[in-house]
């Protein structure tokens, strides 16, 4: 089983959390944290916008991001969301097998 870390921004808290507890419990993801009080600065539609906003670091089995990606699409917010995985390149045996029995 390979894992990965999927990172993906949000406006506020809330929709971080509704988006996060969806994901967990429908078995795409095994655990996401939610960081809050990031500054995001980023070109939208010519235009340099700084928003404060929240960071959620997903971890997930690499066989899961396409339907992991489609969900986080279906609930948030934003046109564009940030979905960006990430490999792993060492993790616990430990954490790799909770991770394969709490994922779908």
């Amino acid at each position: 089983m390979e894992a990965i870390i999927v990172y993906v921004t949000a406006p506020n808290e809330e929709e971080a959390a509704k988006i996060a507890k969806a994901l967990v419990g429908e078995r795409l993801a095994g655990c996401a944290n939610i960081i809050r009080g990031i500054r995001s600065i980023y070109s939208w539609q010519g235009k340099v916008e700084d928003d404060p906003e929240v960071l959620m670091i997903i971890k997930t089995q690499r066989r899961l991001f396409e339907p992991l990606q489609k969900r986080v699409k279906e609930l948030h917010s934003y046109t564009v969301p940030e979905i960006i995985a990430m490999p792993v390149t060492g993790v616990s045996e430990d954490y790799l097998k909770w991770l394969q029995e709490v994922t779908g």
